[in-house]
């Protein structure tokens, strides 16, 4: 398979595990990690890394980002939710609305979206159907 996991130091292994998604590679469906998940390749799914999701400059996501940090540095093509902080680099596109407390834009990275910050962002997106105040994903 072409997820890779390390051990990290100082703290349990799932909280200090790191899955990267290499250049050139195409995974379709969701991943889920209790670390860092960063990609350097393409995802066709949503994205859930209890920690730190980082899309590489180069990276795609086509489908929703959720974690408690986000840093874009690729493109992303969803809903980015972290629970922390995002941070968008020069590099980056955001095709999707962004829920997040603190948010960290680069001088020319691009936001095609709705903005929600504030201690009061919720966690998750919202589910298909739902009348909350999160959007759901949208397809471009």
């Amino acid at each position: 398979m072409a997820i890779f996991t390390e051990k990290g130091h100082g703290g349990p292994e799932s909280e200090g595990a790191l899955s990267i998604i290499g250049a050139g590679m195409r995974v379709v469906g969701d991943i889920t990690a209790e670390g860092v998940v960063k990609i350097e390749g393409t995802v066709v799914g949503t994205v859930r890394a209890g920690r730190q999701v980082l899309v590489a400059k180069g990276g795609e996501v086509e489908g929703d980002v959720v974690t408690r940090e986000a840093i874009i540095g690729g493109e992303v093509r969803g809903t980015v939710v972290a629970g922390e902080r995002v941070e968008i680099q020069a590099s980056s596109v955001v095709h999707g609305d962004i829920t997040s407390k603190r948010l960290l834009v680069h001088e020319g990275g691009e936001i095609n979206g709705v903005i929600r910050m504030g201690e009061a962002a919720p966690a998750e997106p919202a589910a298909a159907g739902d009348t909350g105040a999160t959007a759901t994903a949208r397809s471009y």
